[in-house]
């Protein structure tokens, strides 16, 4: 495993949520990744690691080659990968996204 293969496993293992996009969850530099922060805060989650694909190429294209997805934004929820901003908005839609991100919260 390269480096940054090495690097992208440790961060999608490493947090619960975790979404490659183009800029930041404060600051999106891409339609689709804004839509992809939006479907996140909707469905409740919190904690969201956001790594932005534009500050560091070799993520940029190594997170394409870990998840055998062509685009970006990629969500990780718990170390598997989920989709992109599409694949969000309809798990988002039958409500499957929010079940999977309050999955093994503590309730109270």
């Amino acid at each position: 495993m390269s480096d940054t293969q090495q690097k992208i496993d440790e961060l999608v293992k490493g947090n619960d949520v975790v979404l490659f996009m183009k800029g930041t969850k404060m600051f999106p530099q891409c339609g689709f990744s804004a839509r992809a922060i939006e479907i996140l805060s909707r469905s409740g989650a919190t904690g969201v690691k956001d790594i932005n694909v534009l500050a560091d190429y070799d993520i940029r294209e190594g997170v394409k080659a870990y998840s055998g997805w062509p685009t970006i934004p990629q969500l990780f929820i718990k170390g598997e990968f989920i989709g992109g901003a599409d694949i969000m908005m309809e798990m988002y839609q039958s409500g499957e996204l929010q079940a999977r991100i309050q999955q093994d919260k503590p309730q109270g």
